[in-house]
């Protein structure tokens, strides 16, 4: 008989020969797997039948392995390990918000919105097991395809084929500027403001410096402000309260980065201010996109206190 049209063993030969070798007495693994003893020599002689091979030493007093056997119940065990841990996958697929979950956060947001977050995921969803992933736009995209993560918070849009996105909220950006600026602490600037400030801006590959330098394109400005660059928005505001510039902050963040010191004012836009959308991300057609926009709209009601404009639906 070739390979290819050779019997195949089946998982209860290999659950029965598993519990002889474990307890190396037909009775004891009959009982231990709820298989009569008959039942279970039957399984364990057609699965040496369709290996060929003799796994079992046979007398009248005891059972013991045969060295083939000895090999082989070590590869037959990894084998039922694994169909246990396919079925228990297979079961949290069924089970909604059970198993992990890979969310990615750009860090613009993280800091500010996942406080709401792993609040929302452990009071109303205790069984599912969130791993978060704070990295920048590209890698967030690039991993989501990839599947390394199920899941993204970011700002969008992302304009990138086969990710589905559900908008949570739209957000204004705010100036931070130092005590003894001129805009410091209005609430009426102009967009044509950033044409003339020194604004300082985070390093390249965070999504908010390309969105600021978009901003200052609307508002009339040609050159891109890249003096000073941080890596992180903390970083920006102590630059700032040092008086080397101005930046934009999202409205998000302001609550905890504008606190850092006491020598920042914020200044607030004219309607329409400029502002960021955030939203969750998926890959189209997710297996889990059920999950996904239920948790998105759950979310949406938990950002209700934060200054953002809730959007209805994604």
């Amino acid at each position: 008989m070739t390979a290819g049209k050779r019997r195949r063993p089946s998982l209860s030969q290999l659950r029965a020969f598993a519990a002889v070798a474990e307890h190396l007495h037909f009775r004891d693994a009959a009982a231990a797997i709820g298989m009569s003893q008959p039942a279970l020599s039957g399984a364990v002689s057609a699965l040496e039948e369709i290996l060929g091979v003799t796994l079992l030493e046979r007398t009248t007093r005891k059972v013991l392995l045969s060295p083939a056997g000895e090999r082989l119940a070590v590869r037959a065990k990894a084998v039922l390990t694994e169909v246990g841990a396919l079925l228990e996958e297979a079961e949290a697929v069924r089970a909604p918000f059970t198993g992990a979950l890979r969310l990615g956060v750009i860090p613009t947001v993280a800091p500010y919105l996942l406080p709401t977050v792993l609040r929302l995921v452990h009071g109303r969803y205790p069984d599912l097991g969130l791993q978060v992933h704070e990295e920048q736009t590209a890698s967030l995209i690039d991993g989501l395809t990839s599947g390394r993560l199920d899941l993204l918070l970011l700002a969008v849009p992302l304009g990138v084929p086969g990710i589905a996105e559900l908008p949570l909220f739209d957000e204004d950006f705010v100036l931070v500027t130092p005590p003894d600026h001129w805009l410091g602490g209005r609430e009426d600037i102009p967009r044509e403001a950033l044409k003339e400030l020194n604004l300082l801006l985070l390093d390249e590959g965070h999504c908010l410096r390309d969105q600021a330098l978009d901003i200052c394109r609307e508002a009339g400005r040609a050159d891109a402000p890249v003096a000073t660059t941080a890596a992180g928005l903390a970083t920006l505001v102590q630059l700032v309260a040092g008086g080397l510039g101005c930046t934009l902050l999202p409205r998000t963040a302001l609550r905890v980065e504008a606190t850092r010191s006491t020598r920042l004012l914020t200044g607030y836009f004219a309607d329409p201010a400029p502002s960021r959308r955030v939203a969750l991300a998926m890959r189209t057609g997710a297996a889990r996109g059920a999950e996904y926009r239920e948790l998105a709209t759950a979310l949406r009601e938990a950002l209700r206190p934060l200054p953002v404009r809730l959007l209805a639906h994604g």
